[in-house]
């Protein structure tokens, strides 16, 4: 584990993320697998809207602090 604050996955963004945007792709995923990707408030919107708009299954909280 790293004490590092994760960085937003917005391609170009270096903010520290503050979200935790969990998704699958119901092509190629089975129905428990979750990908996660982390997004700072500015672009938590764009990414969720994003995946969205594929049709993927879409789940938004806040990052976890204690993240593994």
């Amino acid at each position: 584990m790293t004490d590092e604050p994760a960085e937003c996955s917005r391609a170009g963004c270096r903010d520290t993320a503050v979200w935790a945007i969990r998704w699958r792709n119901p092509r190629i995923h089975a129905t428990d697998r979750r990908k996660t990707w982390v997004a700072c408030d500015e672009h938590v919107s764009y990414l969720r809207e994003f995946l969205s708009a594929r049709d993927f299954p879409v789940e938004v909280s806040a990052l976890s602090r204690d993240r593994a």
